[in-house]
């Protein structure tokens, strides 16, 4: 086959493990308020994990197909990051079945998915494979449904990544607000699965990076990296209010709501929203309803619109009028605990709020800080005590006050006299003048003093502050630096104990810790003495760190039957089951050193034959065997090199890569300028392996990568590959150590090299970021590939082939095929550098980095062509560059630029006035433009239809044969077709692209629908939004007038009929309800009547009262 028609077969990423938490997490509440059913969602990488905290356990793993290529399988693991989540239990029919929990995830792509009732789809297998044969022992154990599923709504409306999500606050799952990076809010409907509108009003340069619904969803509150909390009002679509915290960014808030019933019978809600910043302090903000709102609906009568209209008078004499919109007053800052000072300078990264019972909790977290601050909201009746304590204390301490300064105003009054009567005693030095300053002095003094007693003593804040409500309870302290927390509130079943709250951690180690915070009563009467009782020596946390790296992945080695993966990181070294993605066996320092001050900063791993035993190369020059079943260090070398070992292989005298009694060599390059080769030998006491030094070869420089060439290699004499920091690569002969061939070529030092199988060609992957493939029979350099944006870490040929796969610090993948000399594939998913690879046969191989998870790679059968990728490349450039032109090129952006740059601040005052607070949430991409082609290529169709019909029927042909380009429908119903097909979030951005011919012929396709009663709902929202949008093209057109009086006329008649059967049928499931209210009623009575009845059933029987009352209590 020639080489420009040469096919390879597609890679994919199908699973990805390793990775516990990375940025957040939130709660997945039980069914019903079930909280023993608790499970904590953490957002990690590609994937949504779900931790039951009852047994300890992951039982969810949850993520989505990649469909932006629309290439592949369509069952491959997306290449995005989850940035985002929020969850509900939605109590409507209208989406989902009642009570089943809806979470909705942001994307760093700038999509918003939601699943629904994961549970149920979730199996006890939780890895996702696409190979459905058993391939070298790695056996598919789940499919694609148990894993990867199909989101139920696509959101597509920002152009940056997701950072706040957040449904609406009366448990309904219609409504959801998200906020992205660029600083604007969209409101989503998410039954019609489209954006309401985008709000507009934060620092583009400053992320949105918390949402907040509040006062029944009439108001919604966003924080911003701007130092800004803007109200805004969803009925006006405008922001009524912006809260000015005193920072320069607001990284976090929450919102309580608390109720408590008074005598009446009538529960007070208060609602408070609190925000932490870079100050760190959280302040916190009463919220209630605004002024104007509270008098116009209080406004049923005429007294009520007079007082109304005079209280506005008032207001406005005072020049206060934007106090009528306030939202939200300013309460103080949290009490803060003077022995932790030094801790409040941080930022607050996350603020949490728990409601247990009658109790409200709120945690607060710092910025690289192990503390949990845990606050407790008093009721409103100690609130009030409080606050009358402190406003007495206050008046107390003013009232010393005043007598201090009429005692002090005494004793100076007292002076002067004395003064004046000492005026006679002159002495003979003293000056003339002196008298007439002292009473200068004196009049001043009495003058201050007067004016200080005289002049009103400070206000008394009559309001209720912050530290009236809120009290500092303690804190929670863990074993590392923490990055979320959440509180869970957990109820037990022995009722004598008391209620318990979970504090779940999420450690910057990858790792989750679970503290208890327990409430015990040191006095029964009094109900605000309390204490915390944590961390106890007989009530550890509870840590789950099996299941990742605290640290990036350094190296990794698979073993030969693929069954076994080890990976190695910062003072951790761990064993994981390939097929089910799950650790067996994570060994620490501690258990990895036979002393306590030694450490293991693993470099490089490798598996020995047989595969119970690696070899882990230090960084302080150890040499260590592990043996994977007991988790022991069997032999350790201590000194075994004088610096890092960077480089270790394993050799082999034949082919049988799995004979344990075959001769395994072993070969390390350290940075002491050594190459030091090992035979594996058995111990005579116990028979654990052991390693015995037979070699060295001396280098000129320091080692940075050493390889063996390949085990399944023909040739005679094996190769050994050493590159050095001084950018070369020497080859020697394995058995005599002579040198063979020394490679020039790379600007900077080689970070790794492998050879093929036939030993006929070498790949080095080099820090200048270029791969180079050199010829082994005279060392001469065949190409040099550029496409890595950064430098290649490590590099492996697929077996049996020339082609080979390398990995970058840029965190992408790349396939290569060396006898062609191109680019294959590019591999995405990694968020991070990514350090090895480990390469098995070629039906799969796995990637590990500083992102601390290990991808799964497997081959499919789908055949990739190298053109159409290029072309797919360039899709996404195009794409890409629209998204940022529609940022660069927006008008009111564009405006105010200009109007800075003319230095005119009045002109910027006004620009910045008039600009709008809202727009339409639609977002330009390819999609969205092919989508607009597809409709106006429907409409020319349609209308070469009818031509088409109009020209048969004047011959006489009334034969009407249906086309088949139309799906063999009619004419209107395709147009309806391909306007259904379309996304509903991306069915407005299409509509834009219509020309206004196109438009004109639209309108008529619509008017037919609406006319033959189909797809109405589809037709009225296309009309609604073509009329509001094209508004002043559409009047300027007289032949348009016709068609808008019909459609105007179709639409209200069709919606009023909707209506009408909507309304009917709503009312019928009313009065449904009720009679199965009245229904369960009897029931319940009648049952009770029959146990009332039958209590004294063994009455009468002469069995005797005991006998009776012992059958009658079973």
């Amino acid at each position: 086959m020639s080489s420009d028609h040469h096919t390879y077969l597609r890679y994919e990423c199908v699973d990805a493990f390793g990775l516990t938490v990375s940025t957040g997490m939130e709660v997945l509440e039980g069914v019903e308020g079930d909280t023993n059913n608790n499970r904590v969602l953490t957002m990690a990488g590609s994937h949504i994990l779900g931790w039951n905290l009852k047994s300890c356990q992951l039982d969810i793993k949850l993520s989505t197909p990649d469909t932006s290529t629309n290439v592949g399988t369509g069952q491959a693991l997306t290449s995005e990051h989850v940035t985002a989540i929020a969850t509900t239990i939605d109590t409507t029919t209208t989406i989902l079945n009642n009570n089943n929990n809806v979470i909705a995830t942001g994307w760093n792509s700038g999509s918003i998915r939601l699943f629904d009732n994961i549970e149920t789809k979730q199996s006890s297998s939780l890895c996702h494979s696409l190979l459905n044969t058993t391939t070298n022992n790695y056996v598919s154990s789940s499919s694609s449904s148990d894993v990867l599923l199909e989101p139920r709504v696509v959101l597509n409306g920002h152009s940056t990544s997701v950072q706040a999500l957040r449904f609406g606050s009366t448990g309904s799952a219609s409504l959801l607000a998200s906020g992205c990076g660029k600083g604007t809010v969209v409101v989503w409907d998410i039954l019609s699965e489209s954006g309401l509108y985008r709000l507009l009003g934060h620092n583009p340069k400053g992320g949105i990076t918390s949402l907040q619904f509040v006062l029944n969803d009439a108001y919604l509150i966003s924080t911003s990296l701007d130092g800004l909390a803007k109200v805004w009002d969803l009925e006006g679509q405008c922001c009524i209010q912006t809260l000015v915290t005193g920072g320069d960014q607001i990284w976090s808030s929450a919102m309580i709501v608390s109720s408590s019933s008074n005598n009446n019978e009538e529960k007070d809600i208060r609602t408070r929203f609190l925000t932490g910043g870079v100050n760190g302090q959280v302040l916190v903000w009463k919220v209630e309803q605004s002024e104007r709102k509270g008098l116009l609906g209080d406004s049923n009568t005429l007294a009520t619109t007079t007082a109304m209209q005079e209280n506005e008078k008032e207001k406005r004499k005072v020049d206060n009028n934007d106090a009528l919109d306030c939202v939200c007053h300013c309460m103080g800052p949290l009490p803060i605990d003077t022995t932790m000072v030094a801790a409040n300078n941080e930022r607050i990264i996350s603020l949490r709020w728990c409601k247990q019972q009658q109790q409200q909790w709120i945690g607060v977290l710092h910025h690289n800080s192990k503390f949990v601050w845990i606050y407790q909201l008093r009721s409103e009746r100690e609130s009030q005590k409080k606050r009358q304590r402190r406003l007495r204390r206050r008046r107390e301490k003013q009232h010393l006050k005043e007598q201090k300064q009429q005692l002090q105003q005494q004793e100076n009054d007292n002076n002067s006299d004395n003064d004046k009567q000492q005026k006679k005693k002159r002495g003979f030095l003293d000056d003339d003048n002196d008298d007439d300053d002292d009473d200068e002095n004196g009049d001043t003094k009495t003058t201050t003093n007067a004016s200080s007693s005289s002049s009103p003593s400070a206000s008394f804040v009559e309001t209720m502050e912050a530290s009236d409500e809120f009290e500092f309870y303690g804190m929670i302290r863990a074993s590392h630096k923490i990055r979320d927390f959440l509180l869970i509130q957990e109820q037990k079943k022995n009722t004598k104990k008391k209620s318990i709250i979970k504090v779940v951690c999420a450690l910057s180690t990858n790792a989750l810790e679970v503290h208890t915070l327990k409430q015990n009563n040191k006095n029964t009467n009094s109900t605000s003495t309390t204490t915390i009782t944590s961390n106890k020596e007989d009530e550890k946390p509870l840590l789950l760190d099996m299941y990742g790296h605290p640290t990036g992945i350094r190296s990794m080695a698979i073993s030969s039957d693929h069954v076994l993966a080890c990976t190695v990181s910062k003072h951790v070294t761990k064993i994981w089951n390939v097929a089910r993605r799950s650790c067996l066996l994570s060994v620490t320092p501690s258990s990895a050193s036979s002393s306590s001050s030694s450490s293991c900063y693993g470099l490089c791993v490798v598996f020995l034959p047989g595969n119970t035993h690696v070899v882990l190369g230090t960084r302080e020059g150890t040499l260590s065997i592990l043996n994977i079943q007991s988790g022991a260090i069997v032999f350790q070398d201590d000194k075994a090199h004088g610096g890092a070992i960077w480089g270790l292989d394993v050799s082999r005298d034949n082919n049988d890569v799995d004979n344990v009694t075959c001769n395994v060599t072993l070969a390390t390059g350290s940075a002491d300028k050594s190459v030091k080769f090992w035979d594996l030998v058995e111990a005579e006491d116990d028979g654990h392996p052991t390693l015995v030094q037979t070699r060295t070869l001396e280098m000129s420089d320091e080692i940075v990568a050493v390889k063996y060439s390949s085990h399944f290699s023909f040739q005679k004499k094996k190769l050994v590959f050493v590159s050095t920091l001084d950018s070369t690569i020497k080859v020697f002969f394995e058995d005599s150590l002579k040198l063979f061939l020394s490679l020039y070529g790379h600007s900077l030092p080689a970070l790794c090299v492998s050879s093929s199988d036939d030993d006929a060609l070498l790949a080095s992957g080099s820090a200048d970021k270029t791969i180079k493939v050199w010829g082994l029979d005279f060392g001469d350099t065949h190409c040099t590939l550029h496409g890595h944006k950064d430098s290649v870490t490590d590099i492996a040929f697929i077996r049996k082939t020339h082609c080979f796969i390398t990995s970058s610090k840029d965190s992408t993948i790349r396939y290569w095929d060396a006898d062609r000399f191109q680019s294959i594939l590019v591999l995405e998913g990694h968020t991070a550098e990514i350090h090895c690879l480990a390469v098995t046969n070629g039906a799969f191989f796995l990637s590990g980095g500083m992102d601390r998870q290990v991808r799964v790679w497997e081959r499919t059968r789908d055949i990739v062509f190298v053109e159409e990728e290029r072309e797919r490349y360039l899709e996404q450039q195009f794409d890409a560059q629209v998204v940022t032109n529609d940022e660069q090129n927006n008008g009111t952006l564009t405006i105010l630029n200009n109007k800075r740059r003319d230095n005119d601040e009045d002109a910027i005052m006004e620009q910045q006035q008039q600009q709008p607070q809202s727009e339409a949430a639609i977002r330009k991409s390819v999609l969205s433009v092919s989508s607009g082609d597809r409709i106006m290529e429907a409409l020319e169709q349609a209308d070469a239809e009818l031509i088409a019909r109009k020209k048969k029927k004047e011959a006489g042909n009334n034969n009407s044969n249906k086309n088949m380009l139309l799906l063999n429908l009619e004419p209107s119903q395709y147009v309806s077709w391909v306007l259904r097909s379309i996304p509903s979030a991306d069915l407005e951005q299409s509509l834009l692209l219509l020309t206004l011919q196109h438009i004109e012929r639209l309108f008529f396709y619509l008017i037919s629908n609406l006319k033959n009663g189909k797809e109405i709902e589809l037709s009225c929202r296309v009309a609604i939004f073509l009329v509001t949008t094209h508004q002043k093209q559409i009047a300027l057109h007289n032949s348009l007038l016709i068609p808008l009086r019909e459609l105007r006329r179709l639409v209200r008649f069709r919606l009023s009929e909707s209506r009408d059967r909507i309304g009917f049928n709503l009312a019928a499931l009313r009065r449904i309800g009720i009679l199965h209210q009245e229904n369960k009623r009897i029931m319940q009575s009648s049952v009770n009547n029959n146990v009332r009845n039958n209590s004294n059933i063994w009455d009468g029987l002469g069995l005797g009262s005991d006998v009776a009352a012992a059958l009658q209590r079973k």
